[in-house]
C-alpha cells in the first residue's frame, strides 16, 4: 500500500492555538521543511497502562485539548519518521502562558520511551523526539505550551494551547444552549443514545455492575485529580454517596440530583469540561475553549480496555486505521478515505469539505449524537451504487457499501473510457460483487451465489463476527472492528470461518468451500484456487498476450475488447475474496471475458484452462487465431466436427472425421489417440461424470433415470467411501437426457 506523508490537521478545538507550524523558523527553514514537526496530546487508555508497565496511578486521557483542572495532559513532540533522528540535537519544553495566579508547571511524563504514539497511522508516519512532558492545570483558563526543536539545519518553535475548566453536566450546563435554541446546535438527540443512560440503567439492573465500571460511565471520574473540577467522584464525596452494595431498581432514583447531573456518558466525556466554553474572553459559547476531536483516542479512553472493551484495539489491527493518505486534499476522495470526510458526506452537502487526512475511525462510521440508525451508524439499510442499483435491505452493511463499491457504472464506463494506468473499477468493489451487479456482462445474465440473499447484514455478518476469546490465537486480529476474516503475519495464518461453518460445515479455511471445476482442468479444488486459476487464464489472454502475470499494466494501446476483459479482471481481483463473496458472479464474469477474447463459449465443452494452448493451436494450423476457420466452432474440414473438439483430442482440424450411428466421433487416416497408423480408428462417445465427496465407512450407489419419476436404475456397482472425492464416468451415448443421483448407506 502506498502511503504518503501528510500533516494530520488539528481538530477545531486546536484552531485557536495558532497555526500548527507557524513558528519561528531559522534562516535555513527550507532545509527544515521535511521535519513536519507538531505537538501531540497523547491519549492514554487503560490498555496502555497494562501493556507498557505504567504506574497504577496513571490517569486515562482522551488526548483532548480541553481538560479538567487538576488532570493531566500528556504532551509529546513528533516529527516526520523519515527525518533522521540523529539530526535532532535538542528538544526544549516551556510554558509560555497561563492564567493569572496559576502555579502550574511542566513536569516529567510517566510515559516512557517504550510507549509508542497512540494511533497506528501516526506510528507509521511520525516519531517522538525528545522527552515527553506533562501539564496539570491548576486554574481554569488557557495554557500555551511551546516546544523548541533544534536540528543540525535549524531551529523550530511550535505552540499548543490547552484549555482547562470544570464540569457542568448536561442538565446544569450544556442543555442551556444545546436544547434547540438558535445560538447552538441542538444535541437533545444524544439523550436517546445508550451513552446517555448507561449509568442509569446499569446501577439499577446490570448484574455484576461494580464500582470499577463507573469511571467510564460518569463525567470526570478521576480520583487522582489534584484540584476540584466538578467530576463525579468529587461530587459523590461532597454529597456523601457511596456505591450501593446491591444492584437493584431504585438505586438511580436515590441518588442526589447534583450527582445525577454528572452521571452517564455525556457531552463533556468526549468534548472536555465546558465551564470555560460557556463564556470565555467575553464570548458566550466560545468555540475556542471546547474540543471537537476526530481522533480515535477520544473513544479509546474507554473503549481501549482489553480484554473486555476491545473496539479500539481491534480497530488498530484493521486497514481502516491505516488508510492511504493519497486522497488527502482531494474533496472528491475524502468522502470515503477519511473519517471526517465520510461523516460530512453522510450528513449531506457542506459548505467546505474537510480535506485533511484522518483514518476511518469510530466517529467516521458512528454518529455520537444520533440514534436514527442502529448502532448509531451514519448509513443504514439503504445505499445506491454507481450503476444506480439501489439496495434497500443492506441493514448495518449499508455503511460498508457506501464506500466499498466500484464508483463507476461498468457498461458506460468501459465503453467510453480509454485505457490508462487508472483504468478499471475502484479498488474496493465488494458491494457490487456481493450483490452480483456492475460487472461488464456482455449483455448476458450472470447468476449470483446464495450469499446475496442468504447472509443477513451481508458484510457485517462475516467481517464483524464476534472476535475470538482472549485466549484464542485470533483475539484482536480477526472479527469485530478488525473487519478481518483472515490474518497472516509470518507463520501466523488465521482463517476465521466460524460464521461460515453454520452453512458450509466443519471447514477450516475459506478455500475448503468447494464449488466446481471452474477452470476446467479436470480437478475440483477450493473455490479460491479455482477462481485464482481462472484469473490467471484471463491474464494470459491480455497484453502482453501469452505471458503469465499477477497484475495488469493497462495503457492507451489496449483495444476495447481487451478493456472489457480488463475491467472484469480488476473487478474480481480488487474484490479480494477470490469468489467467496459471490462465486457464481465472479466465475461468470471471468468466463464471459475469456469467451469474448477467444470465441470459446462454455457450451462448446472446451476446458478454459486450455485457452492459451488453444490460442497457440489456432496459430499453428491457421496462421492466426482471428481467421474464420480458426474459430472454436468452425468446421474447416466440412465434417461437422468443431475445432474445439479436435483441439481437445489433439487432432488435425483440416482432416475430416465422421460420426457413426451411435453418435460416436470416428477418425481415420489422421492423427488419433492411438498413433498415426492410417488403419487405426478411434470412436469417442459422450459420457457423464458424476463426482461426489465420500466418507470412510459409507457405501455409495450411483443411479440414473431418463425422466424424473419412479424407476431409478443402478449404474455400476456400489462404491466404498474413501474420505476423498470420487469421480465416476458413465457413458450416455445417444440418450437425449439422463439424470443421476448418488444414494448412500451406512
Amino acid at each position: 500500500m502506498k502511503i504518503n506523508i501528510a500533516i494530520k490537521k488539528a481538530p477545531p478545538c486546536l484552531a485557536a492555538a495558532g497555526a500548527l507550524l507557524a513558528a519561528a523558523w531559522a534562516p535555513n527553514a527550507l532545509a527544515q521543511s521535511n521535519l513536519l514537526a507538531r505537538i501531540a496530546l497523547r491519549p492514554v487508555a487503560p490498555t496502555d497502562a497494562a501493556t507498557y508497565g505504567m504506574p497504577a496511578s496513571t490517569e486515562t486521557s482522551g488526548g483532548l485539548s480541553t481538560i479538567a483542572v487538576g488532570t493531566p495532559a500528556y504532551i509529546e513532540a513528533q516529527v516526520n519518521i523519515a527525518f533522521p533522528g540523529a539530526s535532532v540535537t535538542n528538544v526544549t519544553w516551556s510554558l509560555t502562558n497561563k492564567p493569572l495566579g496559576s502555579a502550574a508547571m511542566l513536569t516529567n511524563s510517566p510515559l516512557g520511551t517504550n510507549v509508542p504514539i497512540y494511533e497506528i497511522w501516526d506510528r507509521q508516519n511520525y516519531q517522538v523526539v525528545g522527552a515527553r512532558t506533562l501539564l496539570r492545570p491548576d486554574l481554569s483558563g488557557q495554557y500555551v505550551v511551546q516546544v523548541t526543536i533544534a536540528t543540525t539545519t535549524g531551529t523550530t518553535n511550535i505552540t499548543q494551547t490547552i484549555t482547562a475548566g470544570s464540569y457542568l453536566g448536561w442538565n446544569q450546563g450544556c442543555i442551556a444552549c444545546h436544547s434547540g435554541g438558535l445560538i447552538a446546535p441542538n444535541m437533545t438527540s444524544w439523550t436517546n443514545t445508550e451513552h446517555a443512560s448507561m449509568f442509569t440503567r446499569s446501577i439499577d439492573t446490570q448484574v455484576g455492575y461494580s464500582k470499577n465500571c463507573i469511571s467510564c460511565h460518569t463525567v470526570g471520574y478521576d480520583t487522582s485529580a489534584t484540584e476540584f473540577n466538578g467530576g463525579f467522584n468529587q461530587v459523590a464525596a461532597e454529597v456523601g454517596w457511596v456505591f450501593p452494595s446491591v444492584i437493584t431498581n431504585g438505586n438511580w432514583a436515590a441518588m442526589p440530583a447534583a450527582l445525577q447531573n454528572v452521571a452517564n456518558i455525556q457531552c463533556e466525556n468526549c468534548h472536555g469540561p465546558g465551564s470555560t466554553h460557556l463564556i470565555f474572553d467575553g464570548v458566550l459559547g466560545n468555540t475556542n475553549a471546547i474540543c471537537v476531536s476526530w481522533d480515535a483516542g477520544d473513544c479509546g479512553q474507554c473503549h481501549d480496555d482489553a480484554p473486555h472493551h476491545v473496539n479500539n484495539p481491534e480497530w488498530n489491527n484493521s486497514m481502516h486505521a491505516v488508510t492511504t493518505t493519497d486522497p488527502a486534499g482531494n474533496a472528491t476522495c475524502v468522502g470515503c478515505h477519511t473519517g471526517i470526510g465520510f461523516a460530512q458526506r453522510m450528513s449531506g452537502p457542506v459548505a467546505v469539505t474537510n480535506t485533511s487526512y484522518m483514518p476511518i475511525n469510530c466517529q467516521g462510521c458512528h454518529d455520537p449524537h444520533s440514534v436514527t440508525n442502529l448502532h448509531q451508524l451514519r448509513a443504514y439499510n439503504t445505499v445506491t451504487l454507481a450503476d444506480t442499483t439501489t439496495v434497500t435491505n443492506a441493514g448495518t452493511a449499508a455503511t460498508c457499501m457506501s464506500c466499498h463499491h466500484a464508483r463507476v457504472a461498468a457498461t458506460n464506463y468501459v465503453d467510453t473510457t480509454a485505457g490508462s494506468t487508472y483504468f478499471g473499477p475502484h479498488e474496493g468493489p465488494q458491494a457490487d460483487m456481493f450483490l452480483g451487479v456492475n460487472g461488464y456482462t456482455y449483455g448476458q445474465t450472470i447468476p449470483s451465489s446464495a450469499h446475496t440473499t442468504a447472509v443477513t447484514n451481508s458484510c457485517v455478518t462475516c467481517h464483524m463476527q464476534a472476535t475470538p476469546a482472549s485466549t484464542a490465537p485470533g483475539f484482536l486480529l480477526v472479527g469485530g472492528h478488525t473487519f478481518n476474516v483472515a490474518y497472516t503475519n509470518g507463520p501466523t495464518n488465521i482463517q476465521y470461518v466460524a460464521v461460515c461453518q453454520q452453512c458450509h460445515g466443519p471447514i477450516t479455511n475459506f478455500n475448503n468451500i468447494v464449488g466446481g471445476d471452474y477452470n476446467g482442468d479436470g480437478i475440483i479444488q477450493g473455490v479460491q484456487t479455482e477462481v485464482g486459476l481462472l484469473l490467471n487464464q484471463l491474464a494470459v489472454l491480455l497484453p502482453p498476450i501469452g505471458q503469465a502475470k499477477s497484475s495488469l499494466s493497462i495503457n492507451s494501446s489496449w483495444t476495447k475488447q481487451q478493456l472489457r476483459a480488463a475491467y472484469n479482471y480488476e473487478f474480481v481481483a480488487n474484490d479480494g475474496s477470490l469468489g467467496v463473496h459471490n462465486t457464481a458472479y465472479a466465475v461468470g464474469l471471468i468466463k464471459a471475458s475469456i469467451t469474448d477474447l477467444t470465441g470459446i463459449t462454455n457450451s462448446t465443452g472446451l476446458m478454459t484452462s486450455n485457452a492459451l494452448a488453444f490460442y497457440e493451436w489456432q496459430n499453428e494450423y491457421f496462421g492466426s487465431a482471428t481467421t474464420a476457420n480458426a474459430a472454436a466452432n468452425a468446421t474447416p474440414a466440412s465434417d461437422g466436427i468443431p475445432n474445439w473438439l479436435k483441439f481437445s483430442l489433439g487432432l488435425n482440424p483440416t482432416i475430416p472425421g465422421t460420426t457413426n450411428s451411435l453418435g460416436g466421433v470416428v477418425w481415420a487416416n489422421g492423427t488419433s489417440l492411438v498413433g498415426n497408423n492410417s488403419t487405426n480408428t478411434v470412436e469417442i462417445y459422450t459420457a457423464a461424470e458424476v463426482a461426489f465427496n465420500t466418507q470412510v465407512g459409507v457405501t455409495y450407489q450411483i443411479q440414473s433415470i431418463s425422466s424424473l419419476g419412479e424407476g431409478w436404475q443402478n449404474v455400476g456397482t456400489p462404491i466404498a467411501g474413501t474420505g476423498a472425492s470420487i469421480s465416476y464416468l458413465t457413458q450416455t451415448r445417444k440418450n437425449v437426457q439422463q439424470f443421476f443421483r448418488v444414494m448412500q448407506t451406512p
